[in-house]
């Protein structure tokens, strides 16, 4: 392929992500496409045309707060793998700045392939947003043997109702040791990924707006975005080919 047409094929993906990737997932990409090439091939035309990753701001994790209430034992031990579908899911919460104040998300993640399984918004830090999450995450997968599900030990995961869920559902709780936010480090790169990627990129002047910026990238994350950890699939990829394979 000539260089003339390799660099606007470059451009056409790199325009479509909204300037997030870097050479390696563009790489990953045309390759997916069907055009043969090499990656550093297209770093050095990244490079000499200038095509660059839209400046990003640091993302800073932070830990669950402190509370009185029962703390279950941290049972993934930073194994941020699963073998097989609902084995091993995260989960936490996290807050975007909106012209109308904070709105706050919860997310529910799958180790197995790192897809975005359950998810809730509202302007309001409420108890039923977690709720919400996990309820979402179990209607979609459907899990049928036991799922362990790890967040922080903030107060919305240790409470009563919300472990009663758990339990309804056949889900064992497992939380973070205190104040070490690297014990949830896959959901935490999610959050990463999200705001550095859309969120900061982006000045939300309402709550809706907010939501359905998030629910966009939720879904580009799912089914468009190429992850390292997976060899460069997408999420939804990942789980089709590991399907057929085992079929």
């Amino acid at each position: 392929m000539a260089n003339r047409q390799l660099l606007r094929e470059i451009r056409l993906v790199h325009a479509e992500v909204n300037g997030i990737y870097g050479h390696r997932r563009i790489h990953a990409e045309l390759r997916a496409q069907g055009f043969a090439c090499g990656r550093h091939r297209i770093a050095k035309l990244m490079r000499h045309n200038g095509i660059k990753v839209r400046t990003r701001k640091r993302w800073r994790p932070v830990s669950g707060g402190q509370h009185l209430l029962p703390v279950a034992p941290n049972l993934l031990q930073r194994q941020f793998a699963a073998d097989n579908l609902n084995q091993r899911w995260v989960s936490d919460m996290t807050y975007i700045r909106t012209g109308e104040g904070w709105l706050y998300l919860a997310v529910v993640l799958d180790l197995y392939s790192r897809a975005v399984v359950g998810w809730a918004m509202h302007h309001r830090m409420q108890q039923e947003l977690v709720h919400a999450a996990l309820t979402m995450a179990v209607a979609r997968r459907k899990p049928s043997g036991e799922v362990i599900l790890h967040s922080d030990r903030g107060s919305q995961y240790c409470a009563f109702d919300y472990q009663a869920l758990l339990k309804r559902h056949g889900i064992v709780p497992s939380h973070s040791r205190a104040g070490n936010c690297w014990d949830n480090a896959a959901m935490e790169s999610f959050f990463r990924s999200l705001k550095s990627e859309r969120v900061y990129l982006t000045h939300y002047r309402s709550y809706e707006e907010a939501r359905t910026d998030v629910f966009d990238y939720i879904r580009f994350y799912n089914h468009q975005r190429r992850h390292s950890t997976l060899g460069y699939l997408t999420p939804v990829e990942y789980e089709r080919r590991r399907l057929v394979l085992s079929a």
